[in-house]
């Protein structure tokens, strides 16, 4: 390792050896002395070792994890958050050891998936209001997006058991992130003229936890359907009218 290193600061901050310096990793080091007073052509990193660069390698490790957590997140909507391993890395298309290699417990891994969703719903709230028709299409769509997200909260107490600091952690953390991005779809479809104004975003979050509290536990019961119905009820009447 102290080789790669050496190797790694010489190459970008230049070096000396046999009186020889390079400046940069473009100049080919082809002039070292040798005993013999030979010359010596040494070659870079790239063109001896054919080792991926530590960067692309990190790059490709993370592409893995987010592809491995965007799976077990598609299984849990629709298998619940005990869903067997082997149908998550089925999903994935990876090996259980993979899995388990990244996320030794399940307890670390609906973390992970909590923290995936959260961070994917937080980004989604710009982009649908910047590639919707209107406001309110794009707040229904980012509460599709909410309330399959809320399967894997539900399920992140029982993951965490006794570790009730680590929930209330990231409770705070799923507030933090979202409720901001809830607000400002709101706001765009107040200021539309679509919805009626002063419905507070933690409200309208909560409600819709509340309505999708008991899915794991009965298949008869799909809360979207009363969604649909909240979210409605958050229209003017005027627009309503206006469509008939």
């Amino acid at each position: 390792m102290c080789g790669s290193l050496c190797w790694a600061g010489a190459s970008r901050f230049g070096y000396a050896l046999n009186g020889a310096v390079f400046r940069n990793d473009t100049e080919q080091c082809s002039a070292l002395s040798t005993p013999s007073g030979r010359r010596a052509r040494v070659s870079t990193p790239s063109q001896s070792s054919g080792e991926v660069p530590v960067r692309s390698k990190r790059a490709d490790a993370v592409r893995n994890q987010q592809t491995l957590l965007a799976a077990a997140a598609a299984v849990f909507v629709t298998s619940g958050v005990d869903a067997p391993i082997r149908e998550i890395a089925a999903k994935a298309g990876v090996g259980m050891g993979t899995i388990y290699r990244h996320f030794p417990t399940r307890a670390d891994l609906v973390v992970a998936v909590y923290r995936h969703q959260v961070e994917a719903c937080a980004e989604a709230g710009p982009a649908l209001l910047a590639g919707t028709d209107s406001p309110f299409a794009a707040l229904r769509q980012w509460v599709g997006l909410f309330v399959d997200f809320l399967v894997t909260k539900h399920g992140l107490a029982n993951a965490l058991q006794s570790d009730s600091s680590g929930f209330e952690a990231l409770h705070t953390y799923f507030l933090d992130r979202l409720v901001p991005v809830c607000t400002r779809l709101l706001d765009a479809a107040v200021e539309a003229g679509e919805i009626r104004p002063c419905t507070q975003a933690y409200e309208l979050m909560r409600g819709i936890g509340n309505l999708c509290v008991g899915r794991d536990s009965d298949p008869r019961y799909d809360p979207r359907r009363l969604v649909e119905l909240l979210l409605q009820g958050l229209r003017r009447p005027d627009v309503d009218a206006g469509k008939r």
